[in-house]
């Protein structure tokens, strides 16, 4: 919150006073203005001088602070200014010339890389940014991106630097690279500390291998050393003399192991402040010379036997053939698995169409709904009781009966026409999510086709502005011009490579949202032709085309289902039948024609019933159902008679604009893009014979490069019109 003064000028002009006078007031009212000197000895002070603090508290205050005018009265503040709270930004940051807002954020847990992953992921699914916007990381993230490259500079550049140590100090290339076999055995000691101790691989890491390397093949050199030494004392026997060098330097190998290991056990297990870049360090230092003593001790020497130059092997060139060619295989199928596969347009909807969750959902919508059709002819629970007790006389009688309620027979098959219509309505449902999947598929493929165009257009007009550097730079250094054309040339192309990188974070967001939408996470291409050219509309469409969109269908299915309740609320209102069976026993003496006869438990006697629920009460309750449905659908036939309407005139309004983009685009292709060509051209011409000056060369060379993006981009627009219109007629 800002406190807001918006001079009235007006009135500001009828007491004559002017906005710097009035701001000074207020600016020393408030915050204070220096009015002189202070001497203190031999120390000086500004001396300060603004209102009190009881006068400076409140916003009433900035009202009622006087101004002096120039009659020499005082007015207050707001005679001639409104004052109020307002809400203003705290900080507008800007970088290369361009606004910057920071989100910052501290991660706990996990690595900052897959945090800025998963951050990638979401925003390219859920965030669109309207056009100049893009996302940049920068922070720690952006650190490890820099600290990532200098070791993929640092980390080959101390393998070959260790290895040619290793040349010039044995002068064989056989026993360097037996020694620098330390290094992928200690590496892999080094991954498994890191994953043991649940640590993710980072810069600090990095560094660790570095030095990790180094230690490791220090043993190495002890071990190879020691054997060329006894070799030359005489131990010619290989065997022997592995035996004899491995005794001979156990305890060197093992101390230098140890003592490295040691050394870095604190910092593995520090947990005060720098921990977090100590603790990678140390682990993969400590679990790499773990497996590189191993490799020392063990593995080393059995290599050196077997590459030992007395030694040799009538069968190593068959192998050397069979390693040969089991690594063409592999680095065969590495590099078939790298080829990304290519689908058409059809094959994304396909996939899209097998793999997508809603749709899914609509078809167990479809199957719960066909489901219930088998409930139609339901009728209500069997009715069973049983009587025990003197409910005829004195003696204990038995009794059961049972009972059935059976509706109205209309009623079955009205439920089963409204089981029907709710199947039907889900039907159209998943028409309508069939409808909108295509236009997303649509959409994003053919936005891909054109931003892969729209890369190979910038990549041709980085070429020229290349060609302009080039120039611009000899004509600078020869002394024909000055440094202002070589810096216009490289900013111009600077430009450029910005429209390439942002067209290439389109290009990913594009292939994010088409995942998403065809549920899969393999990685695929678009199939994209040498020429760029519109989609086509296939025919003319009138309004009529609009009575057979889903979404049409969907709301007349609704008015269908209405009737259909009110059908069955109908139905619900006839009379119910009900028959019934009793089975009981009358203990006692019954007279039987005349004659007494004694009964027991062992007679039954038994009695039918058959009675009519005639619904009195609930006349006015049915009917107002049964009104209330019919209010129901004569609302679902408007709102699908306005829809009709609504998309009858978004189609005309497509029509039209597809007439207008097509029409856009022959311009382009007729007029500005072989005028754009010939501009570059003669431009570029011109300025190397001298005939241009670089203000007239830079010129075509905006010229040609806007309209070459706009060609593309009219070739955009039809396609997204085409798009529009068949989503709106279903196709």
């Amino acid at each position: 919150p800002q406190i807001s003064i918006a001079y009235d000028r007006n009135r500001m002009a009828g007491y004559g006073l002017n906005v710097e006078d009035v701001n000074q007031v207020i600016t020393t009212a408030f915050a204070g203005q220096v009015a002189g000197q202070v001497f203190e000895n031999e120390r000086k002070f500004d001396l300060v001088v603004r209102l009190d603090s009881t006068y400076r508290s409140s916003l009433d205050d900035v009202n009622n602070l006087f101004i002096p005018t120039n009659n020499g009265l005082q007015i207050p503040l707001s005679q001639i200014a409104n004052v109020s709270y307002k809400l203003g930004p705290a900080q507008i940051s800007r970088e290369d010339g361009k606004r910057r807002v920071y989100v910052s954020f501290n991660v706990n847990g996990r690595d900052v890389q897959t945090v800025v992953e998963d951050i990638q992921e979401k925003l390219a699914k859920d965030v669109k940014l309207p056009a100049g916007y893009y996302f940049t990381y920068g922070g720690t993230f952006e650190n490890l991106q820099q600290a990532s490259k200098r070791l993929m500079i640092a980390v080959p550049l101390s393998l070959l630097l260790i290895f040619m140590l290793l040349y010039f100090t044995f002068r064989s290339f056989k026993q360097a690279g037996l020694i620098f076999t330390a290094i992928p055995m200690s590496a892999i000691g080094g991954v498994f500390a890191l994953l043991l101790r649940g640590m993710p691989f980072s810069i600090s890491a990095g560094i660790g291998f570095i030095a990790l390397f180094g230690v490791a093949v220090l043993n190495g050199i002890v071990l190879i050393g020691t054997f060329n030494q006894l070799d030359k004392e005489g131990w010619t026997d290989v065997i022997k003399r592995v035996k004899e060098g491995t005794k001979i330097r156990l305890r060197p190998v093992l101390m230098t192991a140890m003592v490295a290991s040691l050394g870095f056990l604190p910092m593995a297990l520090s947990g005060s402040a720098g921990a977090e870049v100590q603790k990678p360090l140390a682990t993969v230092v400590i679990g790499g010379l773990i497996t590189a003593t191993f490799l020392t001790l063990f593995i080393l020497p059995l290599l050196y036997i077997i590459f030992d130059s007395k030694i040799s092997f009538k069968r190593k060139p068959t192998m050397e053939k069979v390693i040969t060619i089991v690594l063409l295989f592999f680095t065969f199928q590495i590099s078939k698995a790298q080829q990304a596969k290519k689908i058409s347009i059809d094959e994304a909807i396909s996939i899209a169409s097998k793999n997508n969750e809603a749709l899914k959902a609509n078809n167990f919508d479809i199957l719960a709904a066909k489901s219930l059709t088998k409930t139609a002819f339901e009728m209500p629970k069997l009715e069973a009781n049983a009587l025990l007790g003197q409910y005829n006389s004195i003696q204990q009688d038995r009794g059961f009966g049972l009972s059935q309620t059976i509706p109205f027979p209309t009623l079955f098959g009205a439920k089963k026409q409204l089981l029907q219509a709710e199947v039907k309505s889900k039907e159209w449902q998943q028409q309508i999510s069939i409808n909108q999947l295509k236009n997303d598929i649509h959409t994003y493929y053919y936005q891909l086709m054109y931003l892969q165009h729209n890369k190979v257009k910038l990549q041709y007009l980085d070429s020229l502005y290349v060609d302009f550097v080039k120039a611009a730079t000899l004509r600078y250094t020869t002394g024909e011009t000055k440094k202002l054309e070589q810096i216009t040339a490289e900013t111009k192309r600077g430009e450029i490579r910005l429209l390439f990188l942002q067209n290439e974070t389109y290009i990913n967001a594009a292939y994010q949202n088409l995942k998403t939408l065809m549920n899969s996470n393999d990685d695929f291409e678009i199939v994209t032709t040498d020429t760029y050219e519109p989609l086509q509309v296939s025919a003319l469409y009138d309004s009529a085309t609009i009575a057979n969109h889903p979404s049409i269908k969907a709301l007349y299915q609704e008015a269908i289902i209405a009737e259909k309740n009110s059908k069955v609320e109908s139905a619900n209102g006839l009379p119910d039948f009900k028959i019934g069976y009793n089975n009981q026993s009358l203990i006692g003496i019954q007279n039987v024609n005349g004659v007494d006869k004694y009964f027991d438990k062992s007679n039954r006697f038994q009695s039918v019933n058959i009675g009519i629920a005639i619904p009195l009460f609930s006349f006015k309750a049915t009917r107002g159902k049964v009104q209330s449905y019919k209010y129901q659908q004569r609302a679902a036939e408007a709102n699908a008679t306005q829809q009709q309407k609504v998309l009858s005139t978004q189609l005309q309004n497509a029509l039209l604009q597809y007439e207008q983009d097509v029409a856009q685009y022959n311009y382009y292709v007729k007029q500005a893009v072989p005028s754009a060509t010939e501009i570059a051209k003669a431009g570029k011409l011109g300025f190397k014979t001298g005939d241009t000056n670089y203000v007239e060369y830079l010129f075509s060379l905006q010229t040609a490069t806007d309209i070459e993006l706009k060609y593309l981009q009219a070739i955009q627009q039809v396609n997204q019109s085409v798009i529009t219109i068949n989503y709106l007629i279903n196709k």
